[in-house]
């Protein structure tokens, strides 16, 4: 696919992106292999909350198509079929879980030059229905989503957002919860060596008549390792730290303190990602 708005979805994405990316509070581990014939497994682990769950993925590649089959701790059986370049532009992605009957769905993306749609349908009598798009180009993009509730004849969301990308920065402006929320993002590229960035977020919460202001940074203390920083006007600072030590294998650890109650032990995660 071509340059162009992409999807309503990556509006705002860069700054986000900084200051949620890899924030995680629990203990996971996940090992990735591969086969010559396109076949991949990944197991995952995790500890969340004291409780142990865990996940078998297979997935597996061939030409445009790829399939993949997740099996939970719960016995619940995840299935994704997703097909690039169905038409020039174009993915479809068939999803469903068993024995949840109704949570099959059929996804179809498209972007072009100038825009970028994305629609989603239940496979029920009586699905859900979500749309969104996108108009513009790599550097200015507008555009909205819509989600239908064909059994109830109800709207759940409506949203609409402005954004600009720039080589050095990309800022929006997003209206979220069916425009109860207004989000206004920033973020800077200062230094592309270091990777050195800043990012900003204001929220605003109209029924709650609450504010949150959250600035982040990220800087690379070696070509193998990075650091990243958060802190809302909560007093919450969050810190990442990443390091590389194999190629496409992760080591992540990250923490929050509550600057308002040191009195609190601070939450901590750690996730490491090995794909040989």
């Amino acid at each position: 696919m071509g340059k162009g708005p992409g999807l309503f979805s990556n509006i705002g994405k860069k700054a986000r992106d900084l200051l949620t990316k890899d924030y995680s509070h629990d203990q996971k581990f996940a090992v990735t292999t591969y086969s010559e014939d396109g076949l991949g497994i990944t197991s995952t682990g995790m500890n969340k909350g004291g409780l142990f769950c865990g996940d078998i993925d297979t997935h597996y590649k061939y030409q445009n198509s790829t399939i993949n089959v997740k099996v939970d701790t719960n016995s619940n059986i995840s299935t994704t079929i997703t097909i690039d370049e169905v038409l020039p532009g174009a993915k479809t992605v068939l999803s469903f879980k068993l024995p949840d009957e109704k949570s099959g769905k059929l996804d179809f993306q498209y972007s072009h030059e100038h825009v970028g749609l994305s629609s989603s349908v239940g496979l029920t009598p009586k699905p859900q229905v979500d749309f969104s798009g996108a108009i513009g180009s790599d550097v200015f993009t507008v555009g909205g989503e819509v989600g239908f509730d064909t059994s109830s004849g109800l709207f759940t969301k409506y949203n609409g957002g402005i954004g600009i990308t720039k080589p050095e920065f990309s800022a929006a402006i997003l209206f979220a919860d069916k425009g109860d929320t207004l989000k206004a993002s920033y973020l800077h590229e200062l230094n592309p060596i270091t990777k050195t960035c800043f990012a900003a977020e204001i929220s605003r919460k109209f029924s709650a008549n609450q504010n949150t202001f959250t600035v982040g940074s990220s800087y690379a203390l070696d070509p193998l390792t990075t650091m990243k920083t958060r802190l809302n006007n909560h007093g919450k600072l969050g810190t990442v730290l990443q390091h590389e030590w194999k190629p496409k294998s992760l080591i992540t650890l990250s923490s929050e303190f509550d600057t308002k109650a040191l009195d609190k032990s601070p939450k901590i995660g750690l996730a490491l990602a090995f794909k040989p």
